[in-house]
């Protein structure tokens, strides 16, 4: 074993990376390192497997961390957010667009035929709070200057932020966030009753005759409010097997939806903010989705992947945080109770319940102040349900950022489990083991967390993957244009 002086090294993950290639067992290490993809933050697990014939005892197979050379096993994050983790994300979209796509035009158990099913690409926004800096269009799609007067960029940190931030309804615009996810139940319960009414049927005749099937994703615009993307279809009762009735068309799905969505409302009360109201905001888009290899522009190929594109973004993407603000020792409380539940005031935020303290986060004036009244209405007893502290860093959304409903196409732990299957398989074949036999085959096995992250100098050998897989990737999108 050669010792290393590595004091003329400046660079700790350098020095950590010459370290780790200078290992005996370093091709194992990179190999795991290589198996990830790019993760940027994995995790470790500890434990072991054995795989036992049943009907001879015999042990096929055996694995244990202990032979690792750092004595874990790494495995990816699954992180659906691009900011976090790139690697893990594009996986994610991958699956969301294979989705969507299954849902359009067939295939992963949907018949093909589903694409003779009435469909439309919804989109559902937020109702204003406040004029904001934005860059209007004319009749004829020319850009007109804002109402501050000047013509902005795309590109400029002012849209989207309020022209008087001092009217601003900050508190209403936290709230439609936090209530986004009821607001859209509410809608597709809405929607259901509408298309009954429209077939002039009761809603228990309606569902023997259809189903409304749909997939939504959650996006963030920029002056930090939630709207929603869906593809809303219309099926037979037992979803994409069967055909709506004739009478179930996609004008009367688009008439239904804008009639739904006009009737949604959620009523909140408090004493310090007084009664709102929210409801959707009047920009609501609605247009039939045609069929691949057509002259049109929305075609399905088309939505799933706009959809796909979105669904590995978060907050972040308007300027805020990919974090949760709360002190993780005290919960947010700001002082943890002791045996006899004597309050005892946090040393690791110093009683503010803040990881960071919000006067220091690195993001825009606007999206601040959309945290801190976040942090403030969330003190409030009547929006304790909310956890506005929790979600601060979300701008008050807590909801899922993709969704469907049921019968809507193949779920995303069914692709994850076949792409577990397939990498199975070939690992059994590249080590050469036989097929196994899942009736008498038993696998034994117990696993822990160790940590998660890697170490500076495997985090570089990570970049250098990532690095090197994006290249190979752009090369072949550059190839097929």
């Amino acid at each position: 074993m050669v010792t290393l002086d590595l004091r003329h090294v400046a660079s700790p993950a350098v020095r950590d990376l010459l370290h780790l290639v200078n290992e005996p067992d370093f091709d194992r290490a990179h190999q795991q390192i290589e198996h990830l993809g790019g993760c940027t933050e994995p995790v470790r697990l500890t434990g072991h497997t054995t795989t036992i014939d049943t009907t001879t005892g015999e042990v096929l197979r055996s694995y244990t961390t202990s032979d690792e050379p750092t004595g874990t096993l790494l495995t990816t994050c699954g992180n659906r957010r691009s900011s976090r983790c790139p690697a893990c994300s594009r996986i994610y979209a991958a699956d969301t667009y294979h989705l969507i796509r299954a849902g359009l035009t067939g295939g992963k158990t949907v018949p093909n035929t589903v694409r003779t099913h009435p469909r439309v690409f919804t989109t559902l926004t937020a109702p204003s709070f406040g004029p904001v800096h934005n860059r209007p269009t004319n009749a004829d799609g020319g850009t007109r200057p804002c109402r501050c007067g000047k013509l902005h960029e795309h590109t400029d940190a002012l849209l989207g932020t309020p022209l008087n931030p001092t009217t601003y309804d900050y508190a209403g615009a936290v709230l439609f966030n936090a209530h986004a996810s009821a607001l859209w139940a509410r809608f597709t319960i809405y929607l259901r009753r509408e298309i009954a009414a429209r077939l002039d049927l009761t809603q228990k005749a309606a569902r023997a005759v259809l189903r409304v099937s749909f997939a939504k994703v959650a996006e963030y615009q920029k002056r930090g409010l939630v709207h929603f993307h869906a593809v809303i279809r219309l099926d037979g009762p037992n979803g994409s097997t069967q055909p709506p009735p004739p009478s179930a068309t996609v004008a009367l799905l688009a008439d239904a939806i804008r009639a739904a969505a006009d009737r949604v409302r959620v009523t909140v009360v408090s004493d310090a903010i007084g009664e709102r109201e929210l409801t959707w905001g009047e920009q609501l888009d609605v247009r039939e989705i045609a069929a691949f290899g057509t002259d049109a522009e929305l075609t399905d190929q088309a939505v799933a992947a706009y959809v796909a594109k979105y669904a590995t973004k978060s907050a972040d993407a308007s300027g805020t945080l990919d974090r949760a603000l709360f002190c993780r020792p005290c919960q947010g409380r700001g002082a943890t109770l002791m045996p006899r539940g004597t309050p005892l005031p946090c040393t690791a935020c110093k009683g503010t319940g803040q990881a960071r303290p919000l006067p220091r986060l690195a993001v825009a004036r606007h999206v601040r102040q959309m945290i801190r009244t976040c942090w403030e209405l969330g003190k409030l007893p009547e929006f304790a349900d909310l956890k506005l502290w929790k979600w601060a860093h979300m701008l008050g959304f807590r909801g899922h950022f993709s969704t469907k409903s049921r019968c809507y196409s193949v779920t995303l732990g069914a692709l994850r489990d076949a792409r577990r299957t397939w990498r199975t398989e070939q690992a059994r074949a590249h080590a050469g083991l036989p097929d196994l036999d899942l009736t008498t085959t038993l696998v034994v096995g117990h696993w822990a967390y160790h940590g998660s992250g890697y170490s500076p100098g495997a985090a570089l050998l990570a970049a250098d993957v990532w690095h090197r897989r994006e290249l190979a990737r752009q090369f072949t999108v550059e190839e097929g244009c």
